[in-house]
C-alpha cells in the first residue's frame, strides 16, 4: 500500500471529519440522486482550464466513494499531463497505455491504494496521439472488462478547451461534473466548455464552484449545482 501525498489536498484521506470531506459527500449523494433513471457506473470531471481543482475534485469524490463501501477505479485519462501517480506517490512506467498498447495485463497495472476499496490506473507512458488512442476499439474493450470489476469508474481528464481528449472519455461516461474556479475563468470559457460537452453529447449533471469566495478560511469550498441552473 503507498500513502498518499497530502500536500494535494487529499482532504478527505487527511481529515475526513472536516467541513470540506463532508462536502465531498455531499456533491457524491447529489450525484447519486441526479440520476435516478440511470445508474451511474463511470463519471469524469471537467474543466475549461488547468489549475481548477478538477483533480482534486475527482480524486477526493473517489475516496468518499469508496469510504461508502463501494469498489472504485480511478483512472488518470490524461495522457498528455498526468497527475495522479505523483497524488499517490506511484511509479508511472506502465499504466493505462500499457494495456492499450497489449503490453501488459490489466492484473499487473492496477495498483491498490492506503484507502480500502480504492484502486489506480495510472496513465502509463505518454503516446504520441492520446485522442486517437482513448477513442480506440480497444479502449472500449477494456471499459467492458473494468465494468465487471469494479462498481465505480471515475477518470481524472485534460482540460476540455485544450485537447479533444476529454471529449473523447465523455462519451463513455454515465455522467461528467464540471468544475469552474470561481472568480477566475472567465464565464464565456465556462459557456464554450459546457458547449463543446453538449454537442459531443455528454450528460453534465452539475457544476462545482472552486475557491469561492464565501470560504476564506478553507479557501477552498465546493457547491453542486443541478443541470438545470
Amino acid at each position: 500500500m503507498r500513502q498518499p501525498n497530502s500536500e494535494h489536498n487529499l482532504v478527505t484521506i487527511v481529515n475526513p471529519k472536516s467541513p470540506i470531506s463532508e462536502a465531498y459527500r455531499t456533491l457524491r449523494t447529489n450525484i447519486q440522486y441526479s440520476a435516478v433513471d440511470k445508474h451511474i457506473k463511470v463519471l469524469m470531471v471537467a474543466s475549461a482550464k488547468s489549475g481548477e481543482g478538477k483533480t482534486t475534485t475527482i480524486t477526493n469524490l473517489a475516496v468518499t466513494y469508496a469510504q461508502e463501501g463501494k469498489k472504485v477505479l480511478l483512472i488518470d485519462g490524461d495522457l498528455r499531463k498526468p497527475s495522479l501517480h505523483h497524488l499517490f506517490q506511484m511509479s508511472n512506467r506502465v499504466g493505462l497505455t500499457s494495456i492499450l498498447f497489449n503490453q501488459q495485463l490489466l492484473p499487473d497495472v492496477i495498483r491498490d491504494t492506503n484507502v480500502d476499496n480504492l484502486s489506480v490506473l495510472t496513465s502509463g507512458p505518454i503516446p504520441p496521439n492520446p485522442s486517437e488512442i482513448l477513442g480506440s476499439q480497444r479502449m472500449l474493450s477494456l471499459l467492458d472488462e473494468l465494468h465487471e470489476m469494479f462498481d465505480l469508474i471515475l477518470f481524472d481528464t485534460p482540460p476540455v478547451l485544450a485537447v479533444t481528449d476529454s471529449l473523447v472519455i465523455s462519451s463513455y461516461c454515465d455522467g461528467v461534473v464540471l468544475v469552474v474556479l470561481g472568480g477566475k475563468v472567465k464565464k464565456g470559457l465556462v459557456q464554450k466548455t459546457k458547449a463543446s460537452l453538449e454537442h459531443v453529447q455528454a450528460k453534465i449533471l452539475g457544476v462545482v464552484l472552486n475557491n469561492n469566495s464565501r470560504s476564506k478560511s478553507s479557501g477552498h469550498t465546493y457547491y453542486y449545482y443541478g443541470s438545470n441552473e
